[in-house]
């Protein structure tokens, strides 16, 4: 059973994938598939990182406020053992 055809409408898409499959040999169907999942890969690379680029950068944002001698050892709530005050 044949695959289905993918029609390209576009003279600038089909112009690449034409000039990509001279230089590769690969057929255009294929350079078609992995252009997708390629586009797809960097799709779902975007969407993971994003969410931790938002939580270093609401981190970022909320220490413009601390002063620049503050740490966090929180040493006057514990005494010398370690036991909370």
């Amino acid at each position: 059973m044949a695959e289905p055809q993918l029609s390209i409408r576009s003279a600038k898409a089909r112009r690449l994938a034409q000039d990509l499959a001279r230089r590769t040999g690969l057929p255009m169907n294929k350079l078609v598939e992995r252009a997708l999942q390629h586009y797809d890969a960097e799709l779902n690379a975007a969407k993971n990182a994003a969410p931790i680029d938002a939580v270093w950068d609401l981190a970022a944002a909320g220490r413009q406020n601390v002063a620049a001698n503050a740490t966090s050892a929180h040493d006057d709530l514990y005494d010398a053992d370690g036991l909370p005050k």
